[in-house]
């Protein structure tokens, strides 16, 4: 555990994106990002990103906008359901919990739209706690160096939800969890994994895949 936790913060040291949302601890602006990049790629996000919280800067002047206007601005990112839950999320949180987002994970998954990948990444990446994330590519990381080829035949996602969290150093959430997600995304990919360059090659129990590089 410990030298997956090294080797992968050395890694994102050097290899980590810079991305706009990578700049700001700002709740709001954090679950700005995380519904965009439901089912969406990075690079379409970025523009879109910067233009809606030029349009809606604060989660009040969200919240009192058109519904219209915020599904027109969302376009072309598509799953249009996503805008109407953000805005409702928005309204929400300034009726129920005086316009500051939860920082409870309990209270965040009772707002619609939130689910436990989301309220994981509000609670490491806007309050800095130890708050377990699984998305695709974590799931591919996780799934490959610790469960093996044999990962496939989980049912379900427990035991990755419970390795993520056994995983995280201690108070480095933040880092960890975007090393992550880094990691699969550009490094441990779905094709044409990089095993030949990967830190974690002398533990990984899927080293090497066919294919890799």
């Amino acid at each position: 555990r410990l030298r997956f936790q090294r080797r992968l913060l050395s890694w994102y040291r050097r290899h980590r994106r810079d991305l706009p949302w990578r700049r700001t601890r700002d709740p709001y602006r954090v679950l700005v990002s995380e519904i965009m990049l439901q089912q969406t790629q990075v690079d379409r996000v970025v523009p879109k990103y910067r233009e809606f919280l030029d349009r809606y800067p604060t989660l009040e002047d969200l919240a009192r906008a058109p519904t219209a206007e915020v599904k027109k601005t969302w376009y072309p990112l598509g799953y249009n359901v996503r805008p109407v839950h953000l805005q409702g999320i928005a309204r929400e949180t300034l009726a129920r919990y005086d316009g500051r987002i939860p920082d409870d994970p309990g209270l965040l998954r009772s707002l619609k739209g939130i689910g436990r990948y989301t309220a994981g990444a509000i609670l490491s990446f806007a309050y800095g706690k130890d708050a377990p994330l699984l998305d695709t590519n974590v799931r591919r990381v996780l799934g490959r160096v610790f469960i093996g080829p044999d990962g496939k035949r989980l049912k379900g996602d427990k035991p990755l939800w419970v390795l993520a969290e056994a995983l995280i150093p201690k108070g480095k959430a933040y880092d960890f969890n975007q090393a992550l997600m880094d990691f699969g995304a550009t490094w441990c990919t779905a094709r044409k994994p990089r095993c030949l360059l990967c830190p974690m090659r002398s533990f990984c129990l899927s080293y090497p895949l066919d294919g890799t590089r």
